[in-house]
């Protein structure tokens, strides 16, 4: 592991240790947080009072209004998270209260499209052009008006068959994921592989398309999720069905 790694890596784990199980979920795109409101007015009224929090402009922060909350996501890469986020996300959730607005954790997630290739074919510079997107790092590509999910360049041990191309990755909050995981086998999906539990889990539809639902970043300072990552759901493995 890099120098520039490993302090990607603390500041993220940082931000988990001092704001972690509060408003704010860390997702695989960065710290997070859903304030329920009234009315699309009212989220208007609080997006307006947290853009006046000194710092937080030019940050790279992005709030979606909706009729019934206001989504704040303060970085697009989770390892973009410095020192100053915590702060931050302290100031946030202190004009939220101000406007009788809750933090509610279940809202909180984001939807991901990793692609899969062998180290020498991947190809990230057509997914960025294909789909107007744009770099947030080497390996990835994101939607500049935050709308659309990031996708993910996975590199593929070439000693693996590659059998699913693309998969879709769930991070959500530590305690929602076993949740999520329940409503998906209710609704007819299967569990592929559950070796990296409770940190995440590989799932299928009936038609074999695969999903993995992640509890990390977000529980990996937990004494049950450790310091893992999502598990590669594009190639064949020994994993449970």
């Amino acid at each position: 592991m890099s120098v520039a790694d490993t302090v990607s890596q603390q500041g993220w784990r940082d931000f988990l240790a001092a704001q972690g199980g509060s408003d704010w979920v860390v997702l695989h795109g960065g710290a997070a947080a859903v304030f329920r409101v009234e009315s699309v007015v009212a989220a208007a009224r609080l997006a307006e009072a947290i853009a006046r929090i000194p710092g937080l402009d030019g940050t790279g922060v992005l709030m979606t209004i909706a009729d019934d909350q206001l989504t704040v996501r303060l970085t697009r890469g989770v390892e973009r998270l410095e020192e100053r986020h915590v702060h931050l996300a302290q100031a946030v959730s202190a004009v939220a209260r101000e406007h009788g607005a809750g933090a509610d954790r279940t809202r909180v997630q984001e939807v991901q499209l990793a692609v899969s290739a062998r180290p020498d074919e991947i190809d990230v510079g057509f997914w960025r052009a294909v789909l107007g997107y744009v770099e947030l790092a080497d390996d990835n590509a994101v939607d500049p008006l935050g709308h659309g999910s990031t996708v993910w360049m996975q590199d593929l041990d070439p000693a693996k068959r590659l059998r699913h191309a693309m998969h879709v990755d769930v991070s959500v909050a530590r305690e929602q994921a076993e949740h999520r995981l329940a409503a998906a086998v209710a609704a007819g999906g299967s569990i592929v592989d559950d070796s990296q539990a409770p940190a995440a889990w590989i799932l299928a539809d009936r038609a074999g398309n695969r999903v993995c639902i992640a509890a990390w970043p977000d529980g990996a300072g937990s004494a049950l999720i450790g310091p893992s990552t999502t598990p590669d759901a594009s190639a064949d493995g020994e994993g449970r069905g």
